[in-house]
């Protein structure tokens, strides 16, 4: 079993910088893509970024230049820097951690909510 810990969430005006981090820790596992996403109230949860074990990164196209998603695997966490955030920003944010071994499961962490106000 992997447990997912969020932190970073919080309310900011627009312009404003927020930085996410997630902690994965359990039994020995080995992780693959991590990702972060976010539900707005009233909206289905949408992808915002992912980063893969090589590194290579993707994001929602609403977020591109101003979301930077990294991992440290030594200390398997995923973070997200956002700089230059909006109202439409304000969701909670889930992270999810890919987990390849042993065996193949996706696990959750609990939301952080983060509100941007104009």
């Amino acid at each position: 079993q992997v447990q997912l810990v969020e932190s970073g969430g919080g309310s900011v005006q627009a312009g404003g910088s927020l930085r996410l981090s997630c902690a994965a820790s359990g039994r020995t596992f080995v992780v693959g893509t991590m990702s972060w996403y976010r539900q707005a109230p009233g909206k289905q949860r949408e992808l915002v970024a992912s980063i893969t074990r090589s590194g290579s990164t993707s994001y929602v196209d609403s977020v591109k230049g101003r979301f930077t998603i990294s991992r440290d695997d030594a200390k398997i966490l995923v973070y997200l820097q956002m700089n230059a955030l909006n109202p439409d920003d304000t969701a909670v944010y889930f992270c999810n951690v890919e987990v390849v071994l042993p065996g193949r499961r996706n696990y959750w962490g609990q939301g952080t909510q983060v509100t941007v106000s104009s």
